[in-house]
This record gives structure tokens, C-alpha cells and sequence, in this order.
């Protein structure tokens, strides 16, 4: 365990309310390991340890409390410019331990979108593999991946195909991504 993650670890700790743990129990019902800490210190960690790199971003994920992973796919945010294709990767390994929508929200929408432009055909390929996962929450990983593309046109079709084919998903959390990005293509936003 490197010396930022027991700092992390520590942080986390110190932080913990049981105000907090409610919270996000009554709004991440699949929260596992919860801290109970608030998410504007998961935002000052994120800035605070991005020195860590990826070497703590995957230690931060592999230790795997609620806010551990929240704040792995904030900060994979944070250094995915310096290896745009190791991000992607991370990204995809992480995806089969997703295990609530917040941490696949926050993967989707906040670990590749700094890079989206650059590796944006990798990004549709990887939403098009996971698609078709067994995993509820790899299928809504696909479309929050592509969310940063529903305000381009050209994106349109592609997101489209993505979305039809999960219109009928027998999962709660899938068919609340499918609306969601069905909105966010009616508005082009």
C-alpha cells in the first residue's frame, strides 16, 4: 500500500459521518464499503493526490470502497491526457467491477471525457463490445461512455444503435441510462 493511499485512507476516515453513509445508502442503494464521506473532499483528493498517477489510480480502485472508486475514475480523469490508451484500458478492466451507477456514472462521464476527442473511435468500440455484456452495469457503462457525444451530430446514429439496443433491457439502471441519453440527443446537449 503506497504512502497516498494510507494518506487517502486516513483522510477518508477522519471525514466519515453517519449523515454522509446515510445519504448515499438511500441514493446508491448497491453501494458497497461505504466511507460515508461527502463529495467535495473527494473532489480536494482528486486534486490534492494527482501526482499518484495511474499507479494510484489503481490501487484505488483494486481497494474498493464506494468512495475509493468514485475518486479512481475522478482522478483517472485527472491524468488521462499523459496516456490516453492506458486510460481506455483502465477503463475497460474497471468496467466488470462496477457494481453500482454512480461509480459507473462517474467512469463514464468523468475518467476519459478530458481525452473523448482524441480516442473517440475506441470509445464507441469499447461502448459496442459492452453492449452486448451479461452485466447490467457494463450495458449502462456503454452509454454513459458516448454521453459526451450526444451534443455532435455526427454521433447521432452511432449513439442511436447503442441505445435501440438496450431500449428493452429488463434492468432498472440500463433503461434509466437509455432515457437519459435519449434526452440528452433530443436536445443535442
Amino acid at each position: 500500500m503506497s504512502d497516498q493511499l494510507i494518506a487517502i485512507h486516513e483522510r477518508l476516515m477522519a471525514a466519515t459521518t453517519e449523515k454522509a453513509k446515510a445519504s448515499i445508502r438511500n441514493f446508491v442503494p448497491h453501494a458497497e464499503k461505504v466511507y460515508g464521506v461527502t463529495m467535495p473532499l473527494l473532489n480536494e483528493l482528486a486534486k490534492e493526490f494527482k501526482t499518484g498517477g495511474f499507479p494510484l489510480v489503481k490501487e484505488l480502485w483494486k481497494s474498493g470502497a464506494y468512495e475509493e472508486r468514485i475518486l479512481a475514475a475522478k482522478l483517472l480523469g485527472k491524468v488521462c491526457r499523459k496516456d490516453p490508451v492506458l486510460s481506455l484500458q483502465l477503463a475497460e478492466r474497471f468496467s466488470k467491477d462496477i457494481s453500482n451507477w454512480a461509480v459507473c456514472d462517474a467512469m463514464g462521464m468523468q475518467a476519459l471525457k478530458p481525452v473523448a476527442g482524441k480516442i473517440r473511435e475506441e470509445i464507441f468500440l469499447l461502448a459496442e463490445k459492452l453492449v452486448l455484456s451479461d452485466n447490467p452495469w457494463q450495458r449502462r457503462y456503454s452509454l454513459v461512455l458516448v454521453e459526451v457525444f450526444t451534443k455532435d451530430q455526427t454521433a447521432g446514429k452511432r449513439i442511436g444503435r447503442l441505445v435501440q439496443e438496450l431500449e428493452k433491457d429488463e434492468d432498472y439502471y440500463v433503461r434509466k441510462a437509455v432515457s437519459w441519453i435519449k434526452r440528452n440527443l433530443s436536445k443535442g446537449r
